[in-house]
């Protein structure tokens, strides 16, 4: 098992890490939408938020040296489904390949965020 971190995504805000790498597996912790060149929050916008969610991801795919193509499954949460249909048009430029996902309303996400994105990806 092997720990992925990279500075191109914000630092872990607990005690976890942001991916680990098993077998052929990357398993990316939930990715808040924290510009990590500023450890604040992108903006005030469920479609700001979601593209900073997706960026992050991406990072940690590099990191590993994947694509989002790679992407098997997601888990989506979001603060308030009213946000779906805008958060799937920012989601759907990033994870073209449609992988397996879940998606749900949360009571509330750090930081008071709008999103979150988790993502599991496989090295072919």
């Amino acid at each position: 098992m092997k720990t992925l971190e990279t500075k191109k995504a914000p630092a872990a805000i607990g005690p976890y890490s942001q991916a680990k790498v098993v077998g052929n597996f990357v398993f990316a912790s939930g990715q808040i939408p924290v510009d990590p060149a500023t450890g604040e929050v992108a903006g005030d916008k469920i479609e700001t938020q979601a593209e900073q969610s997706c960026k992050n991801v991406g990072a940690i795919l590099e990191e590993a040296g994947l694509t989002f193509d790679n992407v098997v499954k997601t888990t989506c949460f979001l603060a308030d489904m009213a946000d779906f249909a805008a958060f799937n048009a920012v989601y759907e430029k990033y994870f073209t390949s449609k992988p397996a996902r879940s998606c749900v309303a949360v009571k509330q996400l750090p930081k008071n965020v709008l999103c979150e994105v988790e993502a599991i990806a496989v090295v072919e």
